[in-house]
């Protein structure tokens, strides 16, 4: 019989502790144990219940959604899932998820209407994946120190011109330990796909941006991609390659294809980089619920090219990475903290 995942939900709005108590009661995985109006009522309820997963709002009267998270990890580390208003600071979203949340739903208003229940299908399976998500595990790997580690795979050096990463859930964090260990003098582009709303992508890109020796941003149409920059695909948006008379390979932006799982897609950008570079690509398969980069795995491999998955020990869902693993496309595991390494040995 399947263990049920219980839940505790802060949010100052009565209607919308009751719509997610509605939501999650949905699943019969799920069961609410209780709920809370603001943070000090949801820490004494953390401490007292021992929750499995908490799902938080961002703004309340007494402490934002980031405070709370971080009271939390430091007293009773439980897996914390942020509900915010796409209104809300996207720099409040960040800040909690530096805190140590597992992920993030955007409610789709503010105001106390059905359309609410809109966030139903991805609420309940956030709060899935995170019961499963090892406590502690986005704040241990924010500052998990470097080590040095040998190549999980022997890959001929010096044959890539391109890596191109798909990641999810536990992105933010992960990507804030590997970006910036990656050299200054990075020989190729890098290109990412990073599963967030709207209007959370290029902020990221510019703090990401700030803590590296690479260049990073998000990516815009036309960007030439070159080596030393990473370009993060704009949420919302695909982002794959078209080669300019001039033989320079330059970034595109599109809607389409419009019946892609996610948009932008792991499987899109992977694919458009083995069209473009061949067997020269190196693609990177991280932490995230689904099976995004499955299929871009396949056709880098078809190409002649290299994958890589994040092991499950460092990984806050193992859900990408399993895919590909299990359809037999990775070439290798590698735990988060030699990810680097292991990029930087094969160029």
């Amino acid at each position: 019989m399947e263990r049920v995942t219980r839940v505790l939900v802060v949010d100052d709005s009565a209607y919308v502790r009751k719509t997610i108590k509605q939501i999650l009661s949905r699943s019969p995985s799920l069961e609410v144990i209780a709920t809370a109006r603001g943070g000090d009522e949801g820490l004494e309820l953390v401490r007292e219940l021992r929750p499995d997963v908490v799902t938080a709002d961002l703004i309340m009267p007494d402490m934002d959604g980031a405070e709370f998270t971080r009271r939390v990890m430091e007293e009773q580390p439980v897996p914390v899932v942020i509900v915010s208003i796409a209104s809300e600071s996207s720099e409040r979203v960040l800040a909690a998820l530096d805190a140590g949340a597992i992920d993030f739903v955007q409610k789709p208003t503010a105001l106390a209407t059905e359309k609410v229940f809109e966030m139903s299908e991805e609420l309940i399976s956030k709060v899935t994946a995170a019961a499963h998500a090892p406590i502690g595990r986005t704040r241990t790997v924010a500052s998990a120190p470097a080590r040095s580690r040998s190549s999980a795979v022997a890959v001929a050096r010096g044959l890539v011109d391109i890596v191109v990463i798909g990641i999810s859930t536990g992105g933010p964090q992960a990507l804030k330990l590997l970006i910036p260990r990656l050299a200054a003098d990075l020989p190729v582009p890098v290109a990412v796909v990073l599963h967030m709303p709207v209007g959370y992508t290029e902020l990221f890109a510019r703090r990401l941006d700030e803590i590296s020796t690479l260049s990073v941003r998000e990516a815009a149409e036309g960007d030439e991609v070159r080596p030393g920059v990473v370009l993060i695909a704009p949420a919302g948006r695909h982002l794959t390659f078209r080669k300019a008379p001039d033989r320079r390979v330059l970034a595109h932006l599109d809607l389409r294809p419009l019946d892609a799982s996610h948009r932008p897609s792991a499987d899109v950008l992977f694919h458009s980089a083995s069209e473009v570079y061949g067997e020269r690509v190196l693609g990177i398969v991280m932490t995230g619920m689904g099976s995004d980069g499955r299929e871009g795995s396949a056709w880098i491999k078809a190409a002649g090219g290299t994958v890589l998955t994040e092991s499950e020990e460092s990984c806050v869902v193992y859900g990408m990475p399993r895919s590909v693993v299990e359809a037999g496309l990775s070439d290798g595991t590698v735990p988060l903290d030699a990810m680097a390494d292991a990029i930087q040995e094969r160029l």
